[in-house]
């Protein structure tokens, strides 16, 4: 019988992660699932100076603290994608593409996405010089001129942020004033780097392979304006006009209003008993991380009250469970991985159906020596995991047998010695560790569970597909695409991946013009940009 969990969290940004902490401080058995990173779309901020009593952190650092705080209190954490669901009875049903979950409560804090515009030229320019995330994009904007889409507060402070990059931000707002607090409206109007271009709304953007013009209206004069790059220039035009739910997950099983929200009573609860829903989900007026903590401690306190009515109803006993739940914070090693980490990694491969081998590849500089010793680091907590490492031409046969082209490069073989189609010329680590530790997973088995139909068209494919995908260990975006095509390698031996940090590796990104991560190169031809599932990155190469 599977587990009973007194509450799941759907989604592991500030609201998950606070119901989560809140309700493992309650002494509830709690598990948050999230598909990519702790933190949500707040790690693509790179400083918060709002929250109170926190005077100044990244949105990265704050959403690991979160994250740590819940591991204090025994909040469990899987990194899994959910696919569906069944709230018709009591206990609620979640399904991910890995398993069934079971739990007397559900928490959906899903949150937003970025809004796109849809101006001609914005799809056509994606990744090649239209971007909406700055922390994830913007150094490939060095030196040139960037456009800023928006009024808001995530376009007057991403504004702010490019200009350690930028040689000029222009913020585009189509009001007639910025809709942000004040002071970061002020910084905003008063930086020397930054114009301000109000009543002003973009019509098109045109180039060749990247961009070359874009096409501006004064939409109270109806002035037209043009600007033009330099010749051999490009520019950039980052979008920040607002996010959008996401819900469609949850259409036909709880209530969502007509803009893609889901209502919820003063409790939190949709109108689903027992489901509740949290954050940037829920239809406000304010939409900030002092919000969307707020709903989540919420959420967790009548949730609180909520399981014990529902045990009581069904004649559900709780056990006491073991783990201790403390508040204590430990001390920061030096270690790449630390006493969690480790902790967690140990669990997932005790899941192994079989060992596995990592093989670095290295030469004489730093980053061989840094790759050497993450991989050792991950390697040392079973012997489960083999390590073995060679100087660049020592072992000819294996650089062959993986098609080395970059070092240092890591790659990973099955039990057999063969190789897995995986390899990273990048540190595994920053959003890309659960990447990798997903990689190993799936090679020793059992691995993530896809279905048939999905199988079938892997395994359909005959020809030989190189894939190469440009990262960068800041990027929130990438792991989604990295995960998908390392699925489709495993399963297919005629396809191989490898992952490339575009800023270790510049004639990588200048090859292929890239200007926005993650970047999926085909055959060193094609190019596709932005999040992609299994079955997008199977279109992209069928």
């Amino acid at each position: 019988m599977n587990r009973l969990y007194d509450m799941i969290v759907i989604g592991g940004g500030p609201a998950g992660l606070t119901a989560g902490l809140y309700a493992g401080r309650a002494k509830l058995d709690t598990l948050i699932i999230e598909k990519s990173v702790p933190g949500g779309q707040i790690t693509v901020t790179n400083e918060i100076v709002n929250y109170p009593g926190i005077i100044e952190t990244t949105g990265t650092k704050y959403g690991e603290t979160l994250k740590q705080q819940a591991l204090n209190f025994g909040v469990e954490f899987l990194l899994d994608e959910v696919i569906d669901m069944d709230f018709s009875n009591d206990i609620k049903v979640i399904r991910t593409k890995s398993g069934e979950y079971h739990a007397l409560a559900v928490v959906i804090a899903t949150g937003a996405s970025p809004r796109k515009l849809g101006f001609p030229g914005e799809k056509e320019y994606e990744g090649r010089g239209v971007a909406y995330c700055a922390t994830c994009d913007g150094e490939f904007f060095t030196g040139m001129d960037v456009f800023v889409i928006g009024a808001g507060f995530a376009a007057a402070e991403e504004a702010i942020f490019l200009t350690r990059f930028a040689r000029k931000v222009t913020v585009i707002a189509r009001e007639p004033e910025f809709t942000c607090a004040k002071s970061i409206a002020e910084k905003v109007l008063s930086h020397p780097k930054i114009e301000v271009k109000f009543n002003t709304e973009i019509l098109e953007a045109t180039g060749d392979v990247q961009l070359r013009q874009a096409k501006f209206i004064n939409n109270v004069t109806k002035e037209i304006t043009d600007f033009k790059a330099a010749d051999g220039e490009s520019f950039g035009i980052f979008i920040f006009v607002g996010y959008a739910p996401q819900s469609k997950l949850f259409e036909n099983h709880i209530e969502i209003d007509k803009f893609g929200f889901i209502p919820t009573d003063e409790d939190m609860m949709t109108n689903i008993p027992g489901v509740f829903a949290a954050g940037d989900i829920r239809p406000k007026k304010l939409r900030q991380v002092v919000t969307a903590v707020s709903d989540g401690a919420e959420a967790a306190f009548n949730i609180e009250k909520y399981i014990v009515e529902l045990r009581e109803k069904l004649g559900i006993h709780k056990e006491e469970t073991q783990i201790e739940k403390t508040s204590k914070v430990e001390e920061k090693t030096q270690e790449f991985l630390d006493s969690h980490l480790k902790e967690q990694l140990a669990e997932v491969v005790k899941r192994f159906d079989s060992p596995i081998e990592l093989v670095v590849i290295k030469d004489t500089n730093e980053q061989s020596s840094e790759m050497y010793s993450i991989a050792k680091e991950i390697s040392s907590v079973s012997d489960k995991l083999r390590l073995s490492s060679y100087n660049l031409g020592e072992n000819l046969e294996l650089e062959n047998k993986i098609k080395l082209n970059k070092v240092p490069t890591i790659a990973i073989l099955d039990k057999d010695g063969n190789y897995s189609g995986i390899k990273y010329a990048t540190m595994p680590g920053g959003h890309e560790l659960n990447s990798f530790i997903l990689a190993m997973y799936n090679v020793a088995g059992p691995g993530q569970k896809i279905s048939e139909d999905t199988l079938s068209k892997i395994q359909s494919i005959k020809k030989n597909i190189d894939i190469k995908i440009g990262i960068s260990l800041s990027c929130t975006k990438c792991p989604d695409t990295v995960q998908a095509a390392q699925r489709v390698a495993i399963e297919n031996d005629n396809i191989q991946v490898e992952i490339i940090d575009v800023f270790s590796f510049k004639d990588f990104k200048d090859k292929h013009q890239i200007m926005s991560v993650p970047a999926m190169v085909v055959n060193d031809e094609k190019v596709y940009f932005g999040s992609k599932s299994i079955e997008e990155v199977l279109e992209s190469i069928l």
